[in-house]
């Protein structure tokens, strides 16, 4: 009797153990197309930091700049969606770009998307450009969500942030979220 239960204790922790290896493996960041290696970051501020006032509105204005390594296997592509999530009315959009050559690494800041042959897309001013950090009051967050792509995007310029979520939706293979923030 007593070798039974230990044969059953024995069986119980390596269904257990079983168990956790198989949980770690379904919610391992590689389960969702996302690559661990892959990490965007900026010359211009670090992750959770304040974004300089040149890429504001009330500053240049302009694109700061991205780095990005560990790109996945068979990335030809690189689309950026800026977004603020702390907006009065909802997320705020300041800019979707994609068709961007992974190669380089990086985007330089006051970014000349055509001279690089990336299109961009309508932000929610409903205009196809950058518009930087703007927040009414207080201070917001802004998101640049990185995606590596394994195609280019197939969009014309001026298309919105729906269309182009669903065109990377099957052709994403690794995303990250760098975070800035910035006040008046």
């Amino acid at each position: 009797m007593k070798k039974e239960f230990i044969g059953g204790k024995r069986s119980l922790v390596v269904s257990a153990a079983a168990l956790i290896a198989v949980a770690l493996l379904v919610l391992s960041p590689s389960a969702f197309g996302q690559e661990t290696g892959f990490v965007v970051t900026s010359p211009a501020f670090k992750e959770g930091a304040m974004i300089p006032g040149e890429y504001s509105c009330t500053g240049r204005n302009i694109s700061p700049p991205l780095k990005w390594e560990g790109l996945p296997e068979g990335c030809v592509s690189i689309a950026i969606v800026m977004d603020d999530p702390d907006a009065p009315g909802g997320t705020w959009l300041h800019w979707l770009i994609w068709n961007i050559d992974p190669a380089p690494g990086e985007i330089p800041k006051a970014l000349d998307a055509a001279a690089i042959g990336a299109t961009v897309g309508k932000n929610s001013w409903r205009k196809a450009q950058y518009d930087g950090p703007c927040p009414p009051s207080g201070t917001h967050r802004y998101r640049f969500n990185v995606y590596a792509l394994s195609e280019k995007v197939d969009l014309e310029s001026g298309s919105g942030k729906r269309s182009l979520m669903k065109a990377i939706k099957d052709i994403t293979l690794a995303e990250f979220t760098l975070t800035g923030r910035y006040s008046k």
